[in-house]
């Protein structure tokens, strides 16, 4: 046997060590870092800028660093919108908006958060998006007006108001020859109902409230409506409506940039929309619900429920328009069959399963009628 000290031996040790060693080692990759700038469509003092920023900060804390997204305010780059177009380009990386917003470009983007949706919340058109085959409809579109963008839709928003108004709306006929803020293909059911509409963007509605441009005008709800001084230019507002009652945020990429990322920071991605969706719903109940008292107490605006006669023309003004329209854009006519489809199958099972949950609440807290009847 041969002597362990020999000149040979000690070099096979040494070598040895080495190789377990750098077995044993952490393995230290060179991380790809990307840097992405995104545009909302949102003032800065918005709530809905807040979400897009809550988004941002999820993908940003999960990628830790190799991935950081920077979310300007609404015109900082273009104009709110534009989005569209400037994520495609490249001049944005991505952005937060809406859907609606597109809907020159392609009316059935509009159905996206437009309308009555078959009688589905905004919950149930984010399922048929997802698992309905919306998802693959919207892609469709976009490629069709050749948009080269990578979208997700996400945060069920509540059902929203039917707008603020100098006086309060008790028929149908006091809407004819308003001048009216609305956006999307609630643009054409206003029209239908003899309304004048204007879609004007977010920040710009309460200026034209105050400078008499418009006569009412719809947003969202009461935590934007609040903080983009809504009840100082009008102090009546009317509650429940069908022309935008299951809309959702979009977030979009530049494609060509998100798929130069690696697979996992697009998982981040795909995890961080889901995580934003179900944290935006439950932010919405909490801060719209603190606002609607602030808005009763402290702003004394007087909020009515919109009467059934109302809700009811706008059905059948939507009929009209999405049959004008299915005429006129074939892709319009297919989100309406899938829309449907999906709908009268997970309507069914929603309306017989779920509760009625006025009956508790009213058990407990009613003490007469909160909104007042116009």
């Amino acid at each position: 046997m041969s002597d362990s000290k020999t000149p040979r031996r000690r070099s096979l040790l040494k070598g040895a060590a080495v190789a377990a060693g750098a077995m044993t080692a952490p393995m230290v990759a060179v991380a790809q870092t990307a840097s992405f700038r995104f545009q909302s469509t949102w003032p800065a003092k918005d709530i809905f800028h807040e979400y897009a920023q809550d988004f941002a900060k999820k993908v940003n804390d999960m990628a830790g660093g190799r991935l950081k997204i920077e979310v300007l305010p609404a015109g900082a780059v273009v104009p709110a919108f534009q989005l569209l177009e400037a994520v495609n380009k490249g001049t944005l990386d991505g952005g937060h908006g809406v859907v609606a917003y597109h809907y020159g470009k392609n009316s059935a983007l509009a159905l996206w958060g437009s309308g009555p949706a078959y009688g589905m919340d905004p919950n149930m058109v984010l399922a048929w998006h997802n698992y309905g085959g919306g998802k693959a409809l919207l892609d469709e579109i976009y490629k069709s007006i050749n948009m080269d963008v990578v979208t997700y839709l996400y945060g069920p928003m509540p059902t929203q108001p039917l707008g603020w108004f100098k006086k309060p709306v008790s028929n149908v006929n006091q809407l004819k020859g308003l001048k009216f803020r609305t956006v999307g293909l609630a643009v054409d059911l206003f029209k239908e109902l003899g309304v004048a509409v204007n879609p004007l963007p977010g920040g710009e509605i309460v200026p034209a409230l105050d400078r008499g441009l418009i006569d009412a005008a719809e947003f969202n709800n009461a935590s934007s409506d609040r903080v983009l001084g809504f009840p100082d230019v009008a102090k009546n507002c009317m509650l429940q409506s069908f022309h935008q009652s299951g809309e959702q945020f979009e977030i979009l990429f530049n494609k060509t940039k998100y798929n130069a990322l690696p697979a996992e920071l697009r998982a981040i991605i795909d995890y961080a929309v889901q995580a934003s969706s179900a944290d935006m719903s439950w932010k919405a109940i909490d801060r719209n619900s603190k606002d609607y008292i602030a808005l009763k107490n402290e702003h004394k605006v007087a909020f009515y429920k919109t009467p059934d006669a109302i809700l009811r023309a706008q059905l059948d003004a939507w009929d009209k328009v999405t049959a004008a329209k299915a005429k006129e854009n074939p892709f319009f006519q297919k989100v309406l069959d899938s829309q449907k489809a999906f709908a009268q199958r997970a309507g069914q099972w929603q309306n017989d399963y779920m509760v009625d949950f006025k009956m508790a609440y009213n058990r407990y807290f009613a003490k007469g009628a909160t909104t007042k009847k116009a």
